[in-house]
This record gives structure tokens, sequence and C-alpha cells, in this order.
């Protein structure tokens, strides 16, 4: 078998049934299933790559991810993740924009960086200017708001169990990735720093800034330090910024991603948690390590 399809069920909205597993057998004449899961998720080996189409068909619109892998080296060596969307629920410079009282507008500039209207550096230029003379609180604040996306740190323990190195790479900044670093599990992490006077922001943004170019910079000079190829690599991201380390790495998952990035990517999770990029590399629930 050359190939393997996982599906992967959003756990809140539906179960990953032995019907429905049966039925996408059959659409992509695939070898007997490998249960990763009950009731969530599945391998099921194929002779050839999967017709998608005939995937989503036997799917009928359920909340089900379908991610196609090829059969052979599976687990990666290195994940590098993106924080906004990805490993937290939110995106940090909009709530801060929120709890500024200027959301809408900053909003608006993100959801253009995000799509690839606007590049990176420019938005982030444009939302960071916007914050000048706010407190220092405001990030605390904002910390306060912020959420883990479920699956998150059993991604990284699980990962961090079988020797992978981990490293969180986000267009934000510092504050978080730091914390969301220690709180997750993460070995590393890289952001953009922002500046200020000791009691307020600036409205300004340590040079140079870590955007899309930056992230692929990045993914292949960890992989270099760890002495694999990027076939052996894992990346995960939702936005614009993303797509350059998702377009290279040997697995570029699109999570819950924006459309211009839906559109692009080979790899999207649509619907189940970070959970999902496990099962992806092969790995059954029971090899999740303790969290």
């Amino acid at each position: 078998m050359t190939h393997v399809l996982t599906l992967v069920a959003d756990r809140a909205a539906t179960t990953l049934s032995p019907a429905v597993i049966a039925r996408v057998r059959e659409a992509v004449r695939g070898a007997e299933p490998e249960i990763l899961s009950p009731g969530e998720a599945c391998d099921i080996p194929c002779r050839v790559v999967p017709d998608m189409f005939a995937v989503e068909a036997a799917l009928e619109r359920l909340p089900i991810d379908a991610i196609t892998t090829p059969a052979r080296n599976r687990r990666k060596a290195l994940l590098v993740a993106d924080m906004d969307s990805t490993i937290v629920t939110n995106e940090t410079l909009d709530e801060m924009a929120d709890l500024a009282g200027i959301g809408a507008e900053i909003r608006a500039i993100t959801q253009q960086s995000m799509n690839g209207e606007v590049d990176f550096e420019t938005s982030l230029r444009r939302r960071v200017a916007m914050l000048k003379g706010h407190a220092l609180s405001l990030l605390e604040a904002t910390w306060a708001r912020t959420k883990l996306t479920p699956g998150a740190i059993e991604l990284v323990a699980t990962m961090r169990a079988r020797n992978a190195t981990t490293a969180l790479v986000s267009g934000g900044f510092t504050f978080f990735t730091t914390r969301v670093a220690e709180l997750v599990g993460f070995e590393l992490h890289r952001a953009n720093t922002l500046l200020d006077d000791g009691n307020v922001l600036t409205g300004e943004v340590a040079s140079p800034v870590l955007d899309r170019d930056a992230k692929l910079t990045i993914l292949k000079e960890l992989a270099e330090a760890r002495g694999v190829k990027l076939a052996a690599t894992l990346a995960v991201g939702d936005g614009a910024n993303d797509l350059a380390m998702l377009r290279e790495a040997g697995l570029g998952v699109a999570f819950r991603a924006k459309p211009v990035v839906a559109v692009e990517a080979r790899v999207r999770v649509d619907h189940a948690d970070l959970r999902a990029l496990l099962f992806a590399q092969g790995y059954r629930v029971v090899d999740f390590a303790a969290v």
C-alpha cells in the first residue's frame, strides 16, 4: 500500500461510525481499516492516492476530515506551529485591539493580511501603530482571554515523547509565545517583539519582522540543525503568512484555515482539533503522551 487515508471526526459534533468507515473504504477501494481512536479516527491503507472527490461524497458532508499521506515515514522529527488561531483559538493582536476599543479597525487589517491581500509586515506595522500609548496592562489583560486549542498539549507532548523537536513560530509577539510555549511544552519559540517605554506601547515593533519568509527560513534552519530533510517535518498554520512553510514541509497542514490557504494547502483540517495531526502521523490514541 502506497498511501494512507486518515479519517478524523470532530468529536463534539459527530462519531466516526463503522458505517461511515465502510462507505469511505469502498469508495477508495482501501484495505482493512486500522482504528486509531474508536469513534474518532482511523487509517485506511490505499494502493494509490485516494480520489478525494469520492471521499467527500462518501462522507456526505459530515464534519470529518480526510487526510492523505504516503504510507512510509509518516512520523515527523520536527514540528513547527503557528500560534494565533492554531495553537491558541484567538488572534492575540485582535484581542488587544478589542480591549483597546479599536477592534473593528484592526480586525479588518488582520483579515486582509490573513487572506494575503496586504503583505504581512505592512499589515503588522499598521496595526501596532494604532496601539501607541496604551498601557502595558493591555498585554496581561489579553493573555487572560487567550485559550488553547484542544489537542495542542497532546500534540506537543506526544511528539516530544517520540524525540521530535517542537517549535512555536509566530507573526505575533514574544510576550505571548513565551507563555504559550511554556504552557504547551514547546522547546523553542520565535515571534516579533513589541516595543514600549516601560509604561506604554510605543506603537512600534522591533526589526526584522518575522513574516512568511522568516517562518520558512526557521523551518529549514531547524531541520538542518536536527539533521533531517524537509520531508521529515510537520508544519501547521492558518494564514497567508504560513503558506510558504506549509508548502515546503513534509506534512503541511492548514488548520481551520483562511480561504486563500485552504485553497492551496495539500492537507486541511477543517473540523477536528489538533489531535488530527497525531492521527495523520499514524499515532493511535493509546500512543498519546499523558498530559
